[in-house]
C-alpha cells in the first residue's frame, strides 16, 4: 500500500514538473516562441547547466507536440534587435504578414536583460496579450534586489520599523535556505524548446525550488502573521492582499519560462514550512539582537558562517551571490538594531499603544512620507555605488586578481563572497540606523 503511495507520488511530481505544461500556459497568455519548426538545438542556444536530468527534460520538451514552436521567421532577426518590446505589424507567428491575421497590439519583444553569467540576450517572441506580460513581469520583480531595496526601507521609515526588521530577518533565512536547496538539489532550468524564455537573466542558476515563488510567499504572509492584531485591519482583507501578492509571484515564474509547476509549488509549500518554524522565534531573535553584549559576535559569525556554507556547494553563480547579499543585509540590519537599542535610537511604540491606526493621510504627511523615501533611498543607492567602486579593487589587490574585468573577478569566491557581505551590511547598517539617524537631523523623522 505505502508503494501505491509512494509510487502515485513520484509520478503527480514527474507530471507537473514537465516542461509541456510549462509552454502551454505560456501559449494561453499569448506568449509565442520563435523556435524553428524542427529545431536543430533544442537548447535554443541558451547555457543549461550540464547537470543529471537534464538529458530527461530536453526530451519531454520533444514530446509537447501539441505547442506549436513557432518557425525561424522572427528568431532570424533576434541577433539584430536589442532588448525590450517593438511593434510588430509585419511578422506573425507563423511568419506571415500582418494582413493575414496578426493582431494590431501585437509586439515583438525579447528579454530585458541579459543572462548574469554568460552575458546572452536570449531570444525574440511574440507577445499577444500585453496586459499579461506587464502584469507578470510586475510580478516577477517582486522577487528581484530592486524592489527589496525599496520596499524594506518604505516600510522601515514610513510604517512599521519592528515589522520591517523582523521581516527582513525572515528574508534573509528563507532566501539561504531556498538557494542552498537549489545548489544541492541542481536541476535545470524548463527545457527551451517547447518553454520560451520570457527572461534569461536567471537561467544559468538551478530551478528547486523557486525561490522567486519563496520570498513572494514569505514577504507578504510574515508581514501578515506581523502586523495582524498590530495594526487594525480583518483578517480577511491581510489575507487575501498576501495570498494575491504570493500568487502573482509564482505564477509569474512559470508564465517567464523560469520554474515548472512543481519548482513552483514546491517553493510555495517549502516557505510555509520555514515560516511555521521561524515565526514564532522572531520575537526572541529580535530582543537577543538588542540586548545581549554578544549579539554583535554572533550576528558576524552566524551570516559569515551561513555564507561560507552556501558558497561551498557549487561553482559560481548568481544564486551564491544572492544569497551572500541577504546575509550581508541581515547581518548590517541587525548590527544597526544593537546601536539603536544601546544608543536609545530604537523608538518602538509601546505595547498599550496597540493596535496601530493609520492615521489620516493629509498633504503634509504624504509630501514627508515620499521626501523621506526619496532622501533614504537616494542615500542607500549611492552608497551601495560607492562601496562598489571601492570594494572590488581593493578585494582584486589584495588577493592578486586582475581588477580590469569585475565580472570574472566576481567569479571567485574570494572576491564575491567578502564583496557581497561588505557592500550590502553597509547597506543594510544604512537602511537601519544612518538613515533613521540622518531623518531626526534634518527634522524628517
Amino acid at each position: 500500500m505505502a508503494s501505491n503511495y509512494v509510487k502515485t507520488f513520484v509520478d503527480v511530481c514527474s507530471y507537473l514538473q514537465d516542461p509541456c505544461h510549462v509552454a502551454r500556459f505560456q501559449k494561453i497568455c499569448g506568449v509565442i516562441g520563435s523556435f524553428p519548426v524542427k529545431p536543430k538545438n533544442l537548447g535554443s542556444g541558451e547555457s543549461e547547466p550540464d547537470v543529471p536530468g537534464l538529458r530527461k527534460r530536453i526530451q519531454q520538451g520533444e514530446q509537447c507536440s501539441d505547442v506549436n514552436f513557432g518557425n525561424g521567421a522572427v528568431g532570424d532577426a533576434a541577433s539584430s534587435q536589442p532588448n525590450g518590446m517593438q511593434s510588430d505589424r509585419s511578422v506573425g507567428p507563423e511568419g506571415t504578414s500582418a494582413a493575414a491575421g496578426v493582431e494590431s497590439d501585437t509586439v515583438r519583444s525579447k528579454p530585458l536583460r541579459r543572462n548574469s553569467l554568460t552575458e546572452e540576450v536570449g531570444q525574440e517572441f511574440l507577445i499577444h496579450n500585453k496586459f499579461l506580460f506587464y502584469l507578470f513581469t510586475f510580478g516577477t520583480e517582486l522577487g528581484n534586489e530592486m524592489f527589496f531595496i525599496v520596499f524594506f526601507p518604505f516600510l522601515f521609515w514610513n510604517i512599521d520599523a519592528l515589522a520591517s526588521r523582523r521581516l527582513i530577518i525572515v528574508w534573509a533565512w528563507n532566501l539561504f535556505l531556498g538557494q542552498s536547496t537549489k545548489d544541492m538539489v541542481r536541476w535545470s532550468r524548463p527545457a527551451s524548446p517547447p518553454v520560451v524564455k520570457v527572461e534569461v537573466f536567471y537561467n544559468s542558476e538551478y530551478s528547486m525550488p523557486s525561490t522567486h515563488a519563496m520570498t513572494g510567499t514569505a514577504i507578504p504572509f510574515c508581514l501578515f502573521m506581523l502586523t495582524y492584531g498590530r495594526w487594525q485591519y480583518t483578517f480577511l482583507f491581510g489575507f487575501s492582499v498576501a495570498l494575491c501578492w504570493s500568487v502573482l509571484v509564482c505564477v509569474s515564474r512559470v508564465y517567464m519560462g523560469m520554474h515548472s509547476v512543481l519548482e513552483v509549488i514546491t517553493g510555495f509549500l517549502y516557505t510555509l514550512l520555514i515560516l511555521a518554524f521561524l515565526c514564532p522565534l522572531l520575537d526572541p531573535i529580535d530582543t537577543f539582537y538588542m540586548t545581549d553584549r554578544y549579539a554583535p559576535l554572533a550576528i558576524v559569525v552566524s551570516h559569515v558562517s551561513l555564507g561560507l556554507v552556501a558558497f561551498s556547494l557549487d561553482s559560481w553563480s548568481t544564486s551564491r551571490g544572492d544569497t551572500a547579499q541577504a546575509l550581508g543585509t541581515g547581518a548590517g540590519a541587525a548590527l544597526a538594531t544593537h546601536v539603536n537599542y544601546q544608543t536609545g535610537l530604537l523608538l518602538d511604540p509601546p505595547l498599550s499603544s496597540l493596535p496601530l491606526t493609520l492615521q489620516s493621510v493629509g498633504i503634509s504627511a504624504v509630501v514627508l512620507s515620499v521626501l523621506r523615501f526619496a532622501i533614504g533611498v537616494a542615500v542607500l543607492l549611492v552608497t551601495r555605488m560607492a562601496m562598489k567602486a571601492v570594494t572590488i579593487p581593493f578585494l582584486c589587490r589584495v588577493f592578486g586578481l586582475p581588477s580590469d574585468n569585475v565580472r570574472q573577478a566576481r567569479q571567485h569566491m574570494r572576491v564575491e563572497l567578502p564583496y557581497r557581505y561588505i557592500v550590502y551590511s553597509v547597506v543594510g547598517f544604512s537602511c537601519v540606523c544612518v538613515v533613521p539617524l540622518l531623518f531626526r537631523l534634518v527634522n524628517l523623522a
